[in-house]
């Protein structure tokens, strides 16, 4: 009988709930290897040295990155809920609509915390300046986009939807949506009702104070 995947990563990181999400919507069996450990560091940077998470291992392979990790999982350990479609053109939509949310609301949202752990002398206020911008940005597209949607590709939670979920979390800390943009945080708001999301929310919460803008006393 083959051993359950394991997987490496920690409660708080974006990415790492992007593929707990995946795993609790179908109920998957694994091992989570939580990178509060030091043991789990140390394992993770001997599998991937370039030590960024989340890292599967199943049966035996080493996978990364968060989409890929989830298209694995959809292929090795299938559930009820087909977070990618079967068509391959809604397919193709799912993958771009991830990749929306991963390049123009995760990456810009993490320049602007990158940048206030940096020491002061080495800020980046042009950067950050830039990122808030491209958040402004995305955001209106986003709210033109979801209308008359329930989730990111229409009626369907999908690969899309595990992705939104993290990154519009911590966005909306970062640069708030507030009353300009009412779909997005409408879909905001069903994001963080969806039962897989609000599990990894929930055991994200001890962690808080690790956000370095100050964690809202809000969600």
């Amino acid at each position: 009988m083959a051993s359950r995947p394991a997987l490496y990563a920690h409660p708080f990181s974006s990415y790492s709930q992007k593929v707990l999400i995946a795993l609790y919507e179908n109920d998957i069996p694994f091992e989570y290897r939580n990178l509060e450990s030091e043991e789990h560091r140390d394992a993770l940077a001997r599998l991937w040295p370039l030590r960024r998470f989340p890292v599967l291992v199943d049966d035996g392979r080493t996978i990364v990155e968060a989409t890929t990790i989830i298209e694995h999982l959809a292929l090795r350990h299938p559930g009820p809920v087909a977070l990618l479609p079967h068509d391959r053109e809604a397919a193709l939509e799912v993958r771009a609509l991830d990749r929306f949310f991963d390049n123009y609301v995760s990456t810009p949202q993490q320049k602007v915390v990158f940048d206030r752990l940096r020491p002061e002398a080495d800020r980046d206020p042009y950067g950050v300046a830039e990122a808030r911008a491209m958040l402004e940005t995305a955001y209106a597209w986003l709210e033109r986009h979801m209308v008359g949607r329930t989730w990111a590709v229409g009626d369907t939670f999908t690969l899309a939807d595990c992705a939104a979920a993290p990154f519009l979390f911590y966005a909306d800390w970062t640069h708030p949506l507030g009353d300009r943009f009412p779909n997005v945080g409408a879909y905001r708001r069903r994001l963080l009702a969806r039962p897989s999301f609000a599990r990894a929310v929930e055991e994200a919460r001890p962690f808080r104070p690790y956000f370095p803008l100050g964690a809202p006393d809000r969600d």
